[in-house]
């Protein structure tokens, strides 16, 4: 019986299942929206709005400039700087639409980014959209993204779709047949 274990072990040992989390966190993070396993989404959902409340409870100190920080502010976010960097690697790298790749600070992405977007948001930063089941063994997929707008940079980003429906044409035979009436 699996009464208050929480979390899916993925049939890995400790350390692999953590540098899968740690890499599909990573990933988000990086990109903002990634396509994994139905399964490694809701587990990523847990470890990634986590880093983003650390970052997001400290307020205003986040997102404000190191220079304008007072000495107390500084050590709170140094603090929380190396929390999340101790379970994220600090840089990872992203490949532009010109192909270039860009390397970003993604530590410092989550406190900058991602922190001010969700200051006034109580949770649920992620959401997950559900795919149909992988070619390959039947997995069932799905997309984790981060809700909100999202950064200029990020690739493959959806417009909302307007659901305003344009006026209905007459038929071509039916002003004749009204003027034929009259």
């Amino acid at each position: 019986m699996r009464h208050r274990n929480s979390g899916r072990k993925f049939d890995r040992n400790t350390s692999s299942r953590r540098a899968m989390l740690r890499n599909l966190a990573a990933n988000l993070v990086l990109h903002e929206r990634i396509e994994t396993t139905d399964a490694k989404a809701k587990e990523l959902r847990r470890v990634a709005e986590r880093l983003i409340t650390k970052a997001r409870r400290l307020g205003t100190v986040a997102y404000t400039p190191h220079a304008e920080l007072s000495e107390v502010d500084r050590a709170r976010r140094l603090a929380v700087e190396r929390q999340i960097s101790s379970y994220l690697p600090r840089f990872g790298t992203r490949v532009e639409k010109g192909g270039e790749t860009v390397k970003v600070d993604i530590v410092e992405k989550i406190f900058l980014d991602l922190a001010k977007r969700f200051s006034g948001r109580p949770g649920g930063y992620t959401r997950i959209i559900k795919f149909g089941p992988r070619r390959g063994d039947g997995a069932p997929m799905a997309l984790i993204e981060f809700v909100g707008e999202p950064d200029a940079g990020a690739a493959g980003a959806h417009k909302p779709k307007t659901s305003a429906k344009k006026p209905a044409k007459p038929a071509a035979g039916t002003s004749k047949a009204v003027a034929k009436a009259e």
